[in-house]
């Protein structure tokens, strides 16, 4: 199978999940994953979180995880401490982080997660 290059999401079908035992219901889709990607790719997401749904805490391992937010409003938990994200806010969670995500206004608030994971010689030296 030749891997996607193009996709235009208002073409892929979200499905309804209950992410990481977050609040209530998100729509996504796994747009690319390792099989689709050269390097340590994991996967690159696309998620739209209704109003008062979120993304539940949870701790990463070996890999860092970056969420894009195309539109909307919400609160990002990062380890610890809460931060008000935003269309344009880049959030990065590094190895061994914590954190959760929130929709906290009343419109759709639209994402990109991208989890890479690190590379062999980082991982040894640890």
């Amino acid at each position: 199978m030749t891997p996607r290059r193009i996709i235009e999401l208002e073409k892929e079908s979200l499905e309804e999940v209950r992410a990481h035992e977050g609040r209530g219901t998100i729509l996504f889709k796994r747009i690319l994953d390792g099989r689709d990607l050269e390097g340590a790719w994991h996967f690159v997401d696309y998620a739209v979180l209704p109003p008062g749904t979120g993304i539940g805490r949870h701790t990463h391992g070996e890999d860092e995880e970056l969420y894009l937010v195309l539109e909307g409003e919400g609160e990002m938990e990062l380890d610890g401490e809460t931060f008000p994200v935003r269309r344009g806010s880049v959030i990065l969670n590094r190895r061994g982080g914590t954190h959760a995500l929130r929709n906290v206004s009343d419109a759709p608030l639209e994402i990109f997660v991208v989890e890479v994971g690190l590379k062999e010689e980082e991982k040894n030296s640890g």
